[in-house]
């Protein structure tokens, strides 16, 4: 693999455009898989540049949110394409802060490039802006005034890069598409686990901002390691959202800051899930062996370190169950160990994976060797009275870790979910035309209630950039569980309602106006229609 010089990566912050030595130190990545330190330091800014960064991006907020849709997509696509122009530099500096192959480093610079392109697309179509119009009825009594509505940005977010994606959850990810979509300027802390990779990135985005005539205050990168520059973020009463996706103690930290402001803020963070799969009776006795087999894969994919894993499988005794966990080791057995994203996360892996093997309520299953930097499958067997009693086995293992649950009955299964925190997702393996249906239609309205994205026959672990998909759920899976942070209704985390009261057209921003230049579908009444007609 080739280095990735000095030279070429600086080590600098981002702030108007510029780039910027910190005053606070410096740090460098780290190769997980080499274990050694990668060239250049980078630089860790200060209160100070925190400050300015912050204040350029509220300067810019008003102009930027009054360029046109257009403007915007064209923003995001131009930034889509400076990423793509970074080419093979950015794929292997990549690889060599994570350790993660070039296929899946690739196909993570695709979905990012993709969700851009899509979030463009969102802006062309228009409708995201929900409007509303109710036409004045002076005759009614009491008279009614003419009452329109629209959202608008809600001003600068901070956005903090997650360590397990480098691309698509980080600088150019899925909060900052969403953000600049709704004409919400950003601030940026890049995870200190891949710098170099948000360097680059943040270049790109610099250069789309200066392409297309923007206001240097739309985007700003910070580097540095603690906990310090971002809670001095997320306090900076210039930043009116934050976007986070990362551990659940890092995440209720932010949601203390932003609460304890004079003016608090929304935090959408995305914190913990260990997404449950149920395994209905007849689903068991048909399929056991293949569902074993694909909840193995399921569960080694990506070393584990996805936010969907599926950390938790619930089952009744039995043959079917046996079969399962026969079937589900085998298959992990023949599995490799793999470089894990960061010596922090291989260190609380290993910790947890300890914890759960010494409890002295559960079973180990399967529990394989790795070495340090490393992480390897492990599986473990609790009776569900136990779990229901000890709330630390509810805990996540970020990593290829997993607990079955063992339940008497369907009826012990349905007490289990009641139970379970907020996930991100539940899956429910069922066979058609069985008792596995009834079993799951009583099953739906507490998952409904516990989780973002239900899955019937599937795992969690691969998430579809789609207008429909629900990439959140209730505490703690969630800051606010009626969030999404992928797919395009993440951008209304970053709105905000306006109505505006018996304001003439010539002051009506133009999808508010009669005549709807762009022929948005706009509510008349109540009613769907593209003129001032209800249909």
């Amino acid at each position: 693999m080739t280095s990735t010089s000095a030279s070429t990566i600086t080590g600098h912050a981002l702030i108007g455009g510029q780039p910027e030595l910190g005053a606070g130190g410096s740090f460098k990545a780290w190769n997980p898989s080499l274990r050694e330190h990668l060239e250049p330091a980078f630089h860790m800014v200060d209160r100070d540049q925190i400050d300015r960064a912050c204040s350029l991006a509220g300067a810019a907020f008003d102009t930027f949110r009054a360029t046109s849709d257009e403007q915007r997509a064209g923003f995001l696509d131009a930034v889509a394409e400076q990423i793509l122009a970074l080419g093979d530099e950015l794929v292997e500096r990549a690889m060599q802060e994570t350790g993660l192959p070039r296929g899946r480093i690739e196909g993570e610079r695709g979905r990012t490039v993709g969700q851009l392109r899509l979030f463009a697309s969102l802006l062309r179509e228009g409708s995201w802006q929900d409007p509303r119009i109710d036409p004045a009825l002076p005759q009614r009594t009491p008279p009614r005034a003419d009452l329109r509505s629209r959202l608008i940005g809600v001003g600068p977010v901070a956005v903090f890069a997650a360590s397990n994606f480098p691309l698509a959850f980080s600088v150019a990810g899925g909060d900052t598409a969403s953000a600049f979509a709704a004409g919400c300027p950003v601030v940026l802390k890049a995870h200190s686990a891949h710098p170099g990779t948000s360097e680059l990135v943040a270049r790109a985005v610099v250069r789309a901002v200066a392409q297309c005539g923007l206001p240097a205050g739309v985007f700003a990168l910070l580097t540095g390691t603690g906990n310090g520059i971002g809670q001095a973020l997320v306090a900076h009463s210039a930043i009116q959202a934050v976007g986070f996706t990362g551990s659940r103690s890092g995440g209720t930290a932010l949601m203390a800051v932003a609460g304890q402001r004079p003016q608090p803020i929304p935090v959408y963070a995305e914190m913990s899930s260990i997404n449950p799969v149920f395994l209905l009776p007849q689903a068991l006795a048909s399929r056991a062996e293949q569902i074993g087999k694909d909840f193995a894969a399921s569960l080694v994919l990506g070393v584990g370190q996805f936010c969907t894993n599926p950390g938790l499988v619930l089952a009744i005794e039995g043959e079917g169950l046996e079969q399962f966990c026969a079937a589900a080791t085998a298959a992990l057995n023949e599995t490799q160990p793999a470089t894990m994203l960061s010596a922090g996360i291989a260190s609380s892996y290993r910790r947890g994976v300890e914890a759960l093997g010494t409890h002295t309520s559960v079973t180990t299953l399967l529990r394989l060797e790795h070495e340090e930097h490393q992480g390897h499958a492990a599986l473990f067997r609790v009776p569900s009275s136990d779990f229901l009693a000890r709330q630390e086995l509810h805990e996540e293992i970020f990593g290829p870790a997993s607990l079955l649950v063992v339940c008497r009955d369907v009826e012990d299964m349905y007490a289990v979910a009641e139970r379970l925190e907020g996930q991100l997702t539940a899956a429910l393996h069922m066979a058609d035309g069985s008792g596995d249906v009834e079993a799951a239609r009583t099953l739906l309205p507490t998952l409904e209630r516990k989780a973002g994205r239900i899955l019937a026959n599937g795992f969690g672990t691969g998430v579809e950039v789609a207008h429909a998909m629900v990439h959140g759920g209730p505490f703690p899976a969630t800051a606010d569980g009626r969030s999404t942070s992928v797919g395009t209704a993440a951008i209304y985390r970053f709105l905000r309602p306006v109505c505006y009261q018996n304001l003439p057209q010539s002051l009506l921003p133009a999808v508010l106006r009669d005549d709807n230049p762009r022929e948005i579908w706009r509510r008349i009444d109540g009613a769907l229609g593209k003129g001032m007609e209800r249909i």
